[in-house]
């Protein structure tokens, strides 16, 4: 004999199956949970099956991802385990659900160059510097956990002063072999001149041209907004990140805001037109295959008339030439911050050059609780860079085990639904939602005072629970 949590008044309609072996009522006293009752009941355990599908489905039509699994852990008698996979199977029905939009955004990319052997995918693992080797480890545990087919080529690039070309060569010639990078931020000197952000020079010499992250609230953890689900694209190439300065005489610097070689100045226009069509065409298609509604670009054009009026300009051209049933709309960048924190649910996809783009990430990853919760991706036509949204190290809370392993764990999960393993990034993305939703594990960045190990722990456990639900 065991007990299961229904629910009353049923909305979905019960099949000719889960009338016949309706179960009998153990106990009429109710529980008022979320506004419904819950009311302990008897199954014959011969028909445990048929019937869970019913139940579970039907109590998950009222309720979002969240109440439901709040619902049935309070219900006595009922087994995580069977909660964990009754919950799986109804997530499948419901797209809509918190859990659903935790998962990750990433199109699998079926034309780029990846390394197997042996069917199992090769990537690159740049631990970084400050926090990254530790969350790189738990990454590592969780991915041997679940079984999961990839293996990692490690290569050092930190900010190590010692063989600056060495390494850099070396990593590049890894991610092109491999196709596919997972990383740690590395750390940009401030006070040497010569040393110039790896970071950067990745993206650049890889020309991984976008930047996307994707900001979505989660529930428990205590934000300043509610209800967010915001795409944030980024032009990785161009702009102030060139890092084309130089101190004309002593107290006067100039910055050139575009990318430009040993050109004409015809020339540069075009290459950087060529360079804002491609991350147009980027976000208006990611809208496209995600089915989002707007696109929102925002620049300064008002003041640098030239280089973001470029931009604004064929941003407005693409969208009404070749996407007209998106709607789009344009900003500028302080008011879009302004609008960012005030009433960001106005937002859905947000198109930025690569300076402001930095700076609106900040600010979006802030309004849903953190750094430490955000993944990012950087994309090219070739190779993809995993990371963490805010590209931040961690350098002062290094090996404390106090650090968010989130943001790392979503930059794996982005990472395994680009190689097309969507079971198993699924696997890891519901079961770290479940640990911070329902288990509510959190570190001290979001007000709890869970360790780094509790959470990927955690993670675990509920991942022991759903493994056979999501890997066949």
């Amino acid at each position: 004999m065991s007990q299961i949590g229904s629910c009353k008044p049923c909305i979905a309609k019960e099949s000719q199956t889960a009338r016949m072996y309706k179960p009998q009522i153990k106990n009429r006293k109710s529980k008022k949970i979320v506004g419904f009752h819950i009311i302990s009941i008897i199954v014959l355990q011969r028909d445990r099956k048929k019937v869970e599908n019913e139940y579970l489905h039907s109590l998950y039509l009222m309720l979002s991802a969240t109440q439901f699994s709040s619902c049935l852990l309070r219900t006595n008698g009922i087994s995580s385990k069977y909660v964990y996979r009754g919950l799986a199977r109804s997530t499948q029905c419901v797209p809509d659900s918190d859990m659903y939009r935790f998962r990750s955004y990433v199109l699998q990319q079926k034309q780029a160059k990846l390394a197997k052997y042996g069917g199992r995918q090769m990537v690159t693992l740049l631990a970084g510097d400050g926090i990254g080797p530790e969350m790189i480890g738990h990454v590592k545990h969780i991915f041997a956990h679940a079984n999961v087919p990839v293996d990692f080529e490690e290569t050092p690039l930190t900010s190590n002063m010692t063989h600056l070309d060495t390494d850099m060569e070396y990593a590049l010639l890894s991610i092109k072999r491999n196709g596919v990078a997972l990383k740690g931020n590395i750390e940009t000197k401030f006070d040497v001149p010569q040393f110039k952000s790896r970071n950067v020079e990745l993206r650049q010499r890889l020309d991984l041209y976008a930047n996307v992250l994707h900001c979505v609230s989660i529930p428990s953890i205590p934000s300043r907004q509610n209800n967010l689900d915001i795409l944030i694209i980024r032009e990785n190439m161009e702009g102030e990140y060139s890092g084309l300065e130089h101190e004309a005489k002593k107290g006067v610097v100039e910055s050139l805001k575009v990318i430009i070689s040993l050109l004409t100045c015809l020339q540069v226009a075009i290459v950087t037109r060529k360079n804002i069509e491609r991350i147009a065409r980027f976000a208006f298609e990611y809208a496209v295959s995600h089915k989002r509604k707007k696109v929102t670009a925002v620049h300064k054009a008002n003041i640098q008339k030239l280089a973001d009026g470029l931009f604004l300009r064929v941003c407005k051209e693409i969208a009404k030439s070749e996407y007209p049933q998106l709607q789009f709309e344009s900003m500028i960048v302080d008011n879009a911050s302004m609008q960012l924190v005030s009433c960001p649910q106005q937002f859905d996809i947000i198109l930025l050059p690569n300076l402001y783009g930095n700076i609106i990430s900040n600010i979006a990853c802030g309004l849903i609780g953190g750094a430490g919760l955000v993944s990012g991706v950087n994309i090219g036509s070739e190779y993809a860079v995993f990371e963490t949204g805010t590209r931040g190290r961690g350098t002062e809370i290094a090996g404390k085990n106090i650090a968010n392993p989130t943001s790392f764990i979503r930059a794996s999960v982005d990472m395994l639904k680009y190689l097309g393993l969507d079971s198993y990034a699924n696997l890891i993305s519901d079961s770290l939602f479940l640990a911070l939703t329902e288990r509510h594990i959190h570190t001290v960045d979001i007000g709890g005072t869970a360790k780094t190990s509790e959470v990927v722990d955690v993670t675990l456990e509920i991942m022991n629970q759903l493994r056979d639900t999501y890997i066949q």
